[in-house]
């Protein structure tokens, strides 16, 4: 009889009361201010999407001009060897 009553488990204790939540101050320029911060946020975004495609465009224009320089310079290195040498 005794084993019995230690594997009853024993009553649990009520939670604990909760406070009303506090009501937020309204703050009539608060929503104006977000709707501010949001849209300048979504500008600055915007740029950097604009100003990394732009830096993106200018590093391969400038691969593109410097390859053309190297071939350039190659075809003209080749046409001098050819006229001292006589090849």
């Amino acid at each position: 009889m005794t084993t019995c009553r230690a594997f009853r488990l024993l009553p649990m204790a009520e939670p604990a009361r909760k406070s009303p939540p506090d009501v937020p101050v309204y703050d009539p320029g608060a929503v104006r201010r977000e709707y501010v911060r949001h849209r300048a946020k979504r500008h600055a975004r915007l740029q950097r999407t604009r100003e990394r495609r732009a830096a993106n465009i200018r590093f391969w224009l400038i691969v593109v001009g410097l390859l053309a320089l190297s071939v350039y310079l190659s075809i003209a290195m080749w046409h001098q060897v050819q006229r001292l040498f006589g090849l």
